[in-house]
């Protein structure tokens, strides 16, 4: 499977080195900070043995997939893979006023939070595609909800890891340019922000059981079960899911990640949370232990104490081979009796300041595509 990935990566970089030497050094920037400076800073982590990042846990079993296994297996995605009508999007209206807890999805695993009144800015992408060549990727099923100044004013950007569906070199560049934002990233993630030209006096790191405190909240970078990389080396740099504590209200950002012990271990030390958001979409059996089922998900929930669900990273970008609702539809089906799960569209603020309680439920929205007509978001599931 890395094989076959690394092999395809190679040929669309030799091809781009070869169509000009402009374009291939914009290739490469969009790649980020080199090998050597990953690895310097990695030998400094006690999580990083030899210089490469590692999960606790072993690795489940998988296919080793050739390529023309893996190329099969890409061109032959079933039709209902994208949706048929188009994605619909709520307006998203920039506020003045901050909630003491709200959330706002904004495609894939970009979110808005509001936490006692600070406001952060989850794993932002707006890029077309998420790839460092240009044209060339995964491509969007819906338009950003709103434009980048259209999401008003941000204290912090919280960063998850450096795969490109999180992070996104024009994107962070241009909230570092514009906005004043303090930009928080496991470690090692930092050496692309300043390859990127990021003022380092507007980056924050932190390893795995780090705090960090910036804007008022308290930021823990935690354990969580995935892999990193922007080239042909893995493991490069640090991945990390978040808790977000204001002095009231706490959030737990899962970034991506497999199903892992460590939710339970957090849940246990530093739960519970008001809001937890986390992936339920890119499952598949090549990758057991990369990306959780939106049953693993809806489990890691209950695990860290979760009051309310927001899943993300899905019906943004095609990544596995799964139909494109079916991470919404199981998992509304696995929490049906005990967890509230918020629904909204890309662009839908979901206001938690009164608890779960304070959200309407509805029909969700994937099933009436084409019929909406309320603002409400949907929220489904059990009330605990």
């Amino acid at each position: 499977m890395l094989r076959a990935i690394r092999a395809v990566l190679l040929g669309v970089l030799t091809v781009a080195a070869l169509a000009g030497g402009g374009f291939g050094a914009h290739v490469r920037r969009n790649m980020g900070a080199r090998r050597a400076t990953l690895r310097r800073i990695a030998l400094r982590s006690p999580h990083a043995p030899g210089g490469s990042f590692a999960n606790r846990e072993r690795g489940l079993p998988r296919p080793d997939l050739t390529y023309r296994q893996l190329a099969t297996m890409l061109l032959s995605r079933r039709p209902d893979g994208t949706p048929s009508v188009p994605v619909p999007l709520a307006q998203h209206e920039p506020r003045r006023e901050r909630a003491a807890l709200a959330v706002t999805w904004l495609g894939h695993a970009s979110v808005l939070l509001e936490v006692d009144g600070r406001r952060l800015l989850v794993d932002p992408v707006w890029s077309e595609r998420t790839s460092p060549v240009p044209g060339f990727g995964p491509r969007r099923l819906h338009p950003p909800p709103a434009t980048l100044a259209g999401i008003g004013e941000v204290d912090v950007v919280l960063l998850t890891h450096d795969h490109y569906d999180h992070l996104d070199r024009r994107t962070v560049s241009a909230l570092a340019r514009d906005t004043g934002a303090v930009l928080v990233a496991p470690v090692g993630v930092g050496a692309h922000l300043r390859f990127w030209g990021v003022p380092a006096a507007r980056i924050v790191e932190a390893d795995w059981d780090g705090v960090v405190e910036v804007a008022g909240l308290a930021l823990t970078c935690l354990e969580a079960r995935h892999f990193s990389g922007r080239g042909f080396r893995r493991n490069t740099t640090q991945w990390a899911a978040w808790k977000v504590a204001g002095p009231e209200h706490a959030v737990y950002v899962g970034g991506d990640t497999g199903p892992t012990e460590a939710h339970a271990r957090t849940g246990a030390a530093h739960g519970p949370f008001d809001l937890t958001v986390l992936p339920i979409g890119a499952y598949a059996d090549i990758w057991p232990d990369i990306h959780t089922t939106p049953e693993q998900a809806v489990a890691a929930h209950r695990d860290l104490g979760g009051a309310v669900m927001l899943p993300v990273h899905w019906a943004t970008f095609v990544l596995g081979f799964h139909p494109w609702a079916e991470p919404a539809e199981r998992a509304v089906a696995d929490a049906a009796h005990d967890v509230v799960l918020a629904l909204p569209r890309p662009g839908q603020r979901v206001d938690l300041s009164c608890g779960p309680g304070a959200v309407t439920e509805g029909v969700p929205w994937w099933r009436e595509m084409g019929q909406l007509t309320s603002g409400e978001p949907d929220v489904v599931g059990g009330r605990p």
